[in-house]
C-alpha cells in the first residue's frame, strides 16, 4: 500500500522580498513538517506553482489547477498537483507606487494603480485610502502516485471548504489525504474514501506497474501536431535528442509531455523530463543531455536560439528541427505502414468516403480512450517489427573459468 499523497503544502506569496525587489513565493505551512525518510520533501517547490513567476494582480484570477512532474536522481517521478487562486492583500497607494518604482512590481490585468474599480472593490483610486491587489496562493499535493484526477477533486474539496467556511475540519481533510488514504498497488482492487468533506471517491489502481495510463492524451497530440509531426517528435525521442514542448496551457504541457512518453513504450524514458519548467530556470535547457521539457508560450522568443533543441508548438501544430541536427527518421517500409495505420485508426471514414452507396446504418463513432489504445497499438506493432529477430545482431562471448 501507498501513501495517496506525501506532502500538503500552501505556497503563497512572499511580501517582504517584494518589498526588496526579488518577486517570489514561500512555504506557508506545509504537513506534515518532518520529511518521510523514503520520501523528502521537494526543494524550490514554490518555483513551480507559479511558473511564470510571482506577481500581484490588478483583477481577480479564476482559479486554475494544473500538474507538474519531477525527477529525482533515481529517476523516480513526483508529481506536484497545484490548485492556484487569488487573494485580495490591501497595500496603500505610497507603498504601490514605491513598489512599482524602486522594487520593479510587476502588476498584471488591465488596470492601474491610479485608476479605481468601485463595486467588487478591484482597485480604489490612488487618492483614496488604501488599494486592493490579488496575490496569488497556491495549494499542493506531492506524490508519487499518478492519480491526477483524484487529486483535481480532492484541492478542489479543501479549497471549496477554505473559500466559504464550511463547518469541516481543513486539518482533518490534510490529515487524510496524507497519512490515512493508502492505494493499492497496481493490479489491485479499486479503493473507495472519503477525507472528510462528506465527499465519496473511488480510485482504481493501474492494471500493470509498466504500462503508461493515457486516457485520452495520446490521441490529443495527434488532433493538436498531425500523424507526421508526432511520428518525426517519436523518432527524435528514440533516438535522444532534446526536445521542448511550448503552450499557453500548463495541461496541455503535461499531457503532451506525458503522451510521447508513453508511446515509446516498452522503452522507459530515463532522461530529464520536466513537462513545466519555471521561467527562472530557463537556463536549464542548455544542458548537453537529452531532455522532454515544457515551457509557456510566453518563453517562446527566449528559446527561439537554442541550436541542437526541437521545439514543438502545441496550440499552433507545428514543429521546428534546427537545420544542424540531422534527425534519423523511421526507414522504409516501416514509415509508410505506420502512417497508414494510424490514417485508419484516426480517420476511419477514408476507407469507405469513396463507396458510391452509403451504409444506411453510419458506423458507429469510436470512442476516445478505446480510439487512444489503438493509436498505442500501432506503436506497439511497430516496436514489435523493428526489433524481432534482435538476438541474431548479438554477439555471445562465453568466459571458461
Amino acid at each position: 500500500m501507498t501513501r495517496l499523497a506525501d506532502y500538503f503544502a500552501v505556497v503563497g506569496y512572499d511580501h517582504n522580498r517584494g518589498r526588496n525587489g526579488v518577486r517570489g513565493g514561500k512555504i506557508l505551512q506545509r504537513f506534515p513538517e518532518r520529511d518521510w525518510p523514503d520520501t523528502p520533501f521537494i526543494d524550490g517547490l514554490e518555483l513551480f506553482c507559479q511558473p511564470q513567476g510571482w506577481s500581484l494582480s490588478c483583477e481577480r484570477q479564476e482559479p486554475q489547477f494544473f500538474v507538474c512532474v519531477l525527477t529525482d536522481f533515481n529517476a523516480s517521478r513526483h508529481y506536484c498537483a497545484v490548485l492556484g487562486f487569488n487573494e485580495p492583500h490591501a497595500i496603500t497607494p505610497t507603498q504601490h507606487h514605491a513598489d512599482e518604482e524602486e522594487d520593479g512590481l510587476e502588476v498584471t490585468g488591465n488596470g492601474s494603480g491610479s485608476t479605481g474599480v468601485g463595486g467588487n472593490g478591484n482597485v480604489v483610486l490612488a487618492g483614496g485610502h488604501h488599494s486592493i491587489m490579488y496575490a496569488p496562493r497556491c495549494l499542493v499535493l506531492v506524490s508519487t502516485l499518478d492519480c491526477l484526477q483524484t487529486f483535481r477533486n480532492c484541492l478542489g474539496l479543501v479549497y471549496t471548504v477554505h473559500i466559504e467556511g464550511l463547518n469541516v475540519s481543513l486539518e482533518t481533510l490534510v490529515g487524510n489525504m496524507v497519512g490515512y488514504v493508502q492505494v493499492p498497488p497496481p493490479g489491485g482492487p479499486q479503493v473507495r474514501f472519503s477525507i472528510g468533506a462528506g465527499d465519496r471517491q473511488a480510485l482504481q489502481p493501474p492494471s500493470s506497474p509498466t504500462l503508461p495510463v493515457t486516457n485520452t492524451t495520446v490521441l490529443g497530440l495527434f488532433s493538436q501536431l498531425g500523424i507526421r509531426n508526432v511520428l518525426v517528435l517519436f523518432c527524435a525521442a528514440v533516438t535522444e535528442n532534446k526536445l521542448l514542448f511550448h503552450s499557453v496551457s500548463y495541461t496541455r504541457l503535461t499531457d503532451g509531455c506525458h503522451a510521447l512518453k508513453a508511446l515509446i513504450y516498452p522503452f522507459h524514458y530515463r532522461h530529464v523530463y520536466i513537462p513545466i519548467l519555471p521561467a527562472p530556470l530557463v537556463e536549464v535547457l542548455s544542458t548537453p543531455t537529452p531532455f522532454i521539457m515544457g515551457v509557456h508560450s510566453s518563453l517562446k522568443n527566449d528559446v527561439s536560439q537554442l541550436m541542437d533543441v526541437i521545439v514543438v508548438d502545441l496550440d499552433g501544430g507545428s514543429i521546428r528541427v534546427p537545420d544542424s541536427l540531422a534527425l534519423s527518421l523511421l526507414t522504409e517500409p516501416h514509415w509508410s505502414e505506420a502512417q497508414n495505420a494510424l490514417s485508419h485508426v484516426l480517420h476511419a471514414d477514408l476507407s469507405t468516403s469513396d463507396n458510391a452507396f452509403s451504409s444506411s446504418t453510419p458506423p458507429l463513432a469510436t470512442p476516445h480512450v478505446l480510439k487512444d489504445k489503438q493509436v498505442r497499438a500501432v506503436f506497439m506493432r511497430l516496436f514489435a517489427r523493428l526489433l524481432q529477430g534482435y538476438r541474431s545482431c548479438l554477439t555471445l562471448i562465453r568466459i571458461h573459468s
